[in-house]
């Protein structure tokens, strides 16, 4: 039998090298915020002849906005179309972009929005309180689930930890990867997220259960022992189930196209983190406090 519990040190440090990365990358390259978050203005242009998307991305950059991000879309009226998502437009600016894309055979009026600061700043409070609130409810219900277990809040602290765990991952992976898949923070990301929430907290749950089980007839085992053999017995349901969930994830993501592309790529990282951390982050996590080795976390681990 594969011993999981003896090597949780590497667990820990393996997750820490990720969310450190991240962390290394937003601090020089920033997170790629969208405009949800950040303010600006969004356009929506039609063209009856097809239009390649680096035309449009060069107009732009011409017109001193090379920020711009372009996503192509599928309309009824036209046969090529694009939202395109920019920093604040001036009237002027606005003028001067939709006489240029109708000199390259853009048709209809310009469809223009913005988004300001004080809204876009609504809405970041929003996803971060609804985070929260997800995180302390599932904290609350986990505890109570578990309430005949002798000290079941720490089975809830650790299951929040553990989804913690996961959205530094996912955000990582937007802070490491954003600029070169041309990915952005925006609330379908944050759809995503609260999607893989659940998805860890769900397989977080199975394997607490089962130590849960185990507990009640482990006679002389200690609880490291119980706990390995617990996740010896969920470890091929959690597999399987999160390949199957996986395969059909990346179907959509390769084969549906870039409308959806940030949703798609957040259940694909966040399927793969929430099923780590439910085995080698939430469960060791209970044996660091359990046997009280938070002081050595990082130390050789002694066999247990």
């Amino acid at each position: 039998m594969f011993n999981f519990v003896n090597n949780r040190r590497y667990y820990f440090a393996l997750s820490s090298v990720v969310i450190i990365c991240g962390i290394i990358f937003a601090i020089i390259s920033g997170l790629p915020w969208g405009i949800e978050f950040t303010g600006g203005s969004i356009m929506t242009i039609g063209f009856d002849e097809p239009v390649e998307k680096d035309n449009i991305a060069s107009l732009f950059a011409d017109k001193g906005h090379p920020e711009a991000q372009i996503q192509s879309i599928e309309t009824d009226e036209t046969k090529c179309g694009y939202i395109i998502q920019t920093k604040e437009l001036t009237d002027a600016e606005q003028t001067q972009i939709a006489n240029s894309l109708r000199e390259i055979g853009m048709t209809g009026e310009l469809e223009f929005d913005s988004v300001s600061n004080p809204i876009a700043d609504e809405k970041a409070r929003g996803a971060a309180i609804a985070v929260v609130i997800a995180a302390v409810a599932i904290l609350i219900y986990i505890s109570w689930a578990f309430r005949k277990l002798p000290k079941p809040f720490r089975y809830g602290t650790c299951a929040v930890i553990a989804l913690i765990h996961d959205v530094l991952v996912v955000i990582a992976f937007f802070a490491i990867f954003g600029s070169t898949l041309n990915l952005e923070i925006n609330l379908i990301f944050i759809t995503g997220l609260l999607t893989v929430i659940g998805y860890s907290v769900n397989n977080t749950i199975v394997v607490f259960d089962r130590i849960r089980e185990n507990l009640g007839k482990a006679g002389r085992q200690g609880f490291t022992t119980v706990v390995n053999n617990s996740l010896m017995e969920t470890l091929s349901r959690s597999l399987n189930t999160s390949l199957t969930t996986l395969m059909a994830v990346a179907s959509v993501y390769l084969f549906v196209g870039e409308n959806i592309e940030s949703f798609m790529l957040v259940l694909i990282v966040g399927i793969i983190a929430g099923t780590y951390s439910s085995l080698f982050i939430a469960s060791q996590l209970l044996i660091v406090w359990e046997t009280g080795e938070f002081g050595r976390l990082f130390r050789r681990t002694q066999t247990a």
